[in-house]
């Protein structure tokens, strides 16, 4: 994501980089990495700024 800001990326998008499979079940898994991923890089993991989220759609790292 970071190679590509202000792309957006699926949650099986991730996965399938990640794994080279993506099964639907694991989907909320990226959910759970994303979370963790903030709460190390942002001063405000409540309020984003890196790692956006993109309603229904998956996530982003800011174009900044």
């Amino acid at each position: 994501m970071a190679r590509h800001p202000g792309w957006f990326f699926t949650r099986a998008k991730l996965l399938d980089v990640l794994h080279g499979v993506a099964f639907e079940s694991y989907e909320r898994a990226i959910d759970a990495h994303i979370k963790n991923i903030r709460h190390k890089i942002e001063s405000k993991p409540g309020e984003p700024r890196y790692i956006l989220t993109v309603y229904g759609m998956g996530y982003k790292f800011a174009d900044q």
